[in-house]
C-alpha cells in the first residue's frame, strides 16, 4: 500500500504540472489585452507598457511560466491583477464558502442517492423505479442554469419560500445563520449530483443483486432487510464512490454556474470574474486548486474502493 501511495503521489506530482502548463498556455493565447481589460479602453500606450513590464508581462512565455513556477513552489500564486490583493488570499477567503456548499451539497446528494438507487433496483421496472428514473435522467440533462433559474422561479419567485440571493455573509457561520438564502444553492447542486449518482447506484444495485452469493446469504434465513443492508449496499457503493472522486472536476462548474446565477461569493463566482477581465493569476490558481483536489479525490476514491472491499489489493509493481 505505501509504494501504492508514493508511486500515485508522483503521478499527481506529474498530472499537476501538466495541467498548469496547459492551463498557462491556453490562458495566454486567449485574445485581448490584459492592460487593456484591467486599465480600461482608454489607458495610454505608456500605461500599458508599464503594466506589462510590472507584471512580466512584456517577458517570453517561457520565462513568464519559470517565473510563476518558482512563485508557486515559495507558496504564492501571484497578485490579482483587477482585485489588487494576494491570490492566496482570496482562496482563503472563498475556499470555506465552497467547502460549505460543495460538501453540504455533496453529502445530502449521497444521502438521497444511495436508498434511492437501491429501492430502483428492487423494484425494477415498477411504476416506482420508472418514476424516479425518469425524474432523475430529466435533472441529468437539464443545464445547471436552467434548473437554477427554474428553482428560483418556482421557491422565490411564486411561492416565496426561499430567496433567490445567496447569503451575504462573509464566514461559514454567518451563511449557515441565513438557511433561506442558503437552501436554493444548495438544493440546485444537490439534484445535480442525485441525478448522477442515483442511475449509477441503480446499475450497480441491479449488478449485485444479481450475484449467486446473496442466494447463499438468503438461504440462511437472514431477513431481506439485512440482506440489502450488509451485503447490497455495501457492495453496489463500490462504483459510486469511484464517481464521486471523478465527478469533482464536474461539480466544480456546475459551482461556477450555481453560484454565478446566486451571486454565491464562492471560488466559482471570482473564477468567473476573473475570466472576463483576463485575470490571469486568479485563473491559474483556480485552476491549480481544482487540478490538486481532482487527484486528491482520485486517490481518496482508490483507498475507500479498497476499504469498502477487501479483495482489492494495490501493488508497488
Amino acid at each position: 500500500m505505501t509504494g501504492y501511495l508514493i508511486r500515485r503521489a508522483g503521478q499527481a506530482v506529474a498530472v499537476v504540472i501538466g495541467v498548469m502548463i496547459l492551463t498557462f498556455i491556453m490562458i495566454h493565447l486567449e485574445p485581448g489585452s490584459v492592460a487593456r481589460s484591467v486599465l480600461g479602453l482608454r489607458a495610454t500606450s505608456g500605461r500599458i507598457a508599464a503594466f506589462n513590464s510590472a507584471y512580466g508581462l512584456n517577458q517570453p512565455l517561457y520565462r513568464q511560466f519559470v517565473t510563476y513556477l518558482g512563485q508557486v513552489v515559495h507558496g504564492n500564486l501571484g497578485t490579482s491583477y483587477y482585485l489588487q490583493e494576494p491570490v492566496s488570499t482570496l482562496f482563503v477567503q472563498r475556499l470555506p464558502r465552497d467547502l460549505l456548499l460543495l460538501g453540504s451539497s455533496t453529502v445530502i446528494a449521497l444521502l438521497i442517492s444511495v436508498p434511492m438507487g437501491i429501492y430502483q433496483a428492487v423494484r425494477r421496472g415498477g411504476i416506482g423505479d420508472m418514476t424516479l428514473g425518469t425524474a432523475s435522467f430529466t435533472l441529468y440533462c437539464m443545464p445547471a442554469f436552467w434548473l437554477a433559474v427554474m428553482l428560483v422561479a418556482v421557491f422565490a419567485v411564486q411561492t416565496h419560500l426561499l430567496l433567490p440571493e445567496a447569503p451575504t455573509g462573509t464566514s461559514v457561520g454567518s451563511m449557515l445563520a441565513q438557511p433561506r438564502a442558503l437552501a436554493l444553492p444548495v438544493l440546485t447542486l444537490t439534484l445535480i449530483q442525485v441525478a448522477g449518482f442515483s442511475r449509477y447506484m441503480r446499475s450497480s444495485a441491479i449488478d449485485t443483486l444479481a450475484q449467486e452469493f446473496l442466494q447463499v446469504v438468503r438461504a440462511k434465513g437472514v431477513p431481506e432487510r439485512l440482506v440489502l443492508a450488509r451485503h447490497v449496499v455495501r457492495n453496489s457503493l463500490l462504483p459510486v464512490v469511484t464517481i464521486v472522486g471523478l465527478s469533482l472536476p464536474g461539480l466544480v462548474t456546475g459551482a461556477i454556474v450555481v453560484e454565478e446565477v446566486f451571486n454565491y461569493q464562492g471560488m466559482g463566482l471570482l473564477f468567473y470574474d476573473a475570466a472576463t477581465h483576463h485575470d490571469f493569476p486568479i485563473l491559474l490558481g483556480s485552476t491549480l486548486i481544482v487540478g490538486v483536489a481532482t487527484v486528491v479525490g482520485n486517490l481518496a476514491a482508490d483507498i475507500a474502493y479498497g476499504i469498502l472491499d477487501p479483495r482489492v489489493r494495490y501493488v508497488s509493481s
